[in-house]
């Protein structure tokens, strides 16, 4: 008879001497891979591989790490490899103490040592098309290169915002064409990051965790995984109930936003102050969250994840119609703000072909680098369809990134704000406030503000009713009866 390696007792002893996965591949000795994992999770013991070292991936390997687990994290980026290498962020947020300290061992290729690790957790990006339609192709390219690495005991999680059925889809025919089954020889889970891009305090510790297993033992071996790192886990019942969870969230953000900026352009069309409107709607202890309009949405979640739902929702016959419309109305909120920018200039008889127009923020939100589907991108492509002459100032984006529409980086490097380059400008447009932007300076030499954040709560709401030139009324008054126009204006 086979010896029978529980993960208890004499046992293993026996196995931590004759490591892994030897251990489970001896012949002759059946294993109790369950117990084994649970055992080794229990005694930090497991080596956590982290696949994407970005937001999401290296605030979770350090969490791993500093749980006291030996982690290893891959990237494809060689200078995020050569950055952990060398005890130093690649991110924006995460301070170069923590990776020091974290002694994570880096990886640009899945084959330097995916095999020897117990737990492999994919957190990649998940975007969208050309034309809105999922990409799943990071996932796809990762589970591919992954296959030849899987073996008996691993556990594979994702952590990827998906559609529901991705895990089913792409995971687990992995695992049955390497001869694992899902519980008995590995384990399969999605979990989804929760993370909070720019959040000095971080949210991996802090805030609970969902977390769905392929059956129930593989749920019991994901618990015990995240339950040392986590702020808390939820479980679900299901690896489709946790993906859809997931989408839920940000969804739920998505189509709130999109009813404020439709709120905010009612506002403008009347003549009154959106934020006004919202903080009066918040004064109410129930029942109602306030969310603040803006220029669109920007992100690797909020501008993307509604396509995702739809795009399932079409699959399985079924209407998405809130999911749609939010998507459409943040959408064409950069459009309405270079409307709004025009109509400002078009009251100071300057028309904005020619106009010097000056950025304020390319990143998607206050505190991050990231410009990934930020609608400061896409009002860049309006300015410059037509004929605007544009410059920025971000703090934290040196350099304009390639966009998508372009297809090339515009050569534009961030410009410093000095009383000269402000007075110079036909248009200040606040897109991003950037933390530590003087914007009182800013105010004292700009010609013309355009606001979309809410950054001056004086601005003028500019009404285009009754249908003339909008001439704003609020705030700064004429010098000698001559007619002034307020400096700012909201959009």
């Amino acid at each position: 008879m086979p010896q029978a390696l529980t993960g208890t007792g004499e046992s293993l002893p026996w196995i931590a001497a004759a490591g892994f996965p030897e251990a489970l591949e001896a012949p002759g000795i059946a294993v109790d891979v369950r117990a084994w994992m649970l055992a080794r999770l229990a005694r930090r013991e497991a080596r956590i591989g982290v696949i994407g070292l970005g937001y999401a991936g290296l605030p979770l390997a350090l969490r791993f790490a500093e749980a006291g687990f030996p982690v290893t994290g891959f990237d494809i980026d060689p200078q995020k490899i050569a950055a952990v290498e060398a005890g130093l962020s690649p991110i924006h947020g995460i301070d170069h103490a923590r990776v020091a300290g974290a002694k994570i061992t880096p990886h640009q290729h899945l084959s330097a040592g995916a095999a020897a690790c117990d737990v492999l957790v994919i957190c990649v990006p998940t975007p969208i098309g050309p034309h809105k339609e999922p990409d799943l192709g990071p996932v796809q390219e990762t589970v591919a290169a992954l296959a030849p690495h899987l073996r008996r005991g691993q556990v594979v999680a994702l952590e990827s915002t998906t559609y529901p059925g991705t895990t089913e889809d792409f995971l687990l025919p992995a695992l049955l064409a390497a001869g694992l089954q899902p519980g008995r020889d590995a384990f399969l889970l999605y979990s989804p990051e929760r993370e909070d891009p720019g959040n000095p305090e971080g949210t991996v510790g802090r805030i609970p965790k969902l977390l769905a297993g392929a059956t129930p033992a593989c749920l019991e071996v994901g618990m015990a995984l995240y339950g040392p790192v986590a702020g808390g886990v939820v479980p679900l019942s299901s690896l489709r109930a946790a993906e859809l969870a997931k989408l839920y969230e940000n969804v739920f953000r998505a189509v709130n936003i999109g009813l404020v900026n439709e709120l905010k352009r009612i506002s403008h069309a009347l003549g009154l102050d959106v934020q006004e409107v919202i903080d009066a709607a918040a004064t109410k202890p129930f029942g109602f969250m306030p969310f603040r309009p803006g220029p669109g949405l920007g992100g690797h979640c909020i501008p993307v994840d509604p396509y995702y739902l739809a795009w399932k929702a079409r699959e399985l016959g079924v209407p998405s119609d809130f999911v749609e419309l939010a998507g459409r109305v943040n959408d064409a909120m950069p459009a309405y703000v270079v409307g709004r920018l025009r109509d400002a200039l078009d009251a100071r008889g300057k028309a904005l072909r020619g106009s010097r127009i000056l950025l304020i923020g390319l990143a998607y939100k206050p505190g991050v680098p990231d410009t990934r589907e930020s609608p400061a991108l896409e009002i860049f492509s309006l300015l410059e369809e037509r004929g605007a002459e544009i410059s920025y100032h971000d703090p934290l984006v040196a350099q304009f990134p390639a966009t998508r529409r372009l297809g090339r980086a515009p050569g534009l490097a961030s410009v410093a704000l000095t009383p000269a380059l402000l007075a110079a400008q036909d248009a200040v447009l606040i897109v991003t406030p950037q933390p530590g932007i003087d914007f009182a300076a800013l105010r004292r030499h700009a010609r013309l503000i355009v606001d979309t954040r809410g950054v001056y709560r004086d601005a003028a709401v500019t009404p285009t009713l009754p249908p003339t030139l909008p001439f704003e009324t609020r705030g700064d008054f004429p010098l000698q009866g001559e007619r002034a126009y307020h400096a700012v204006i909201q959009a």
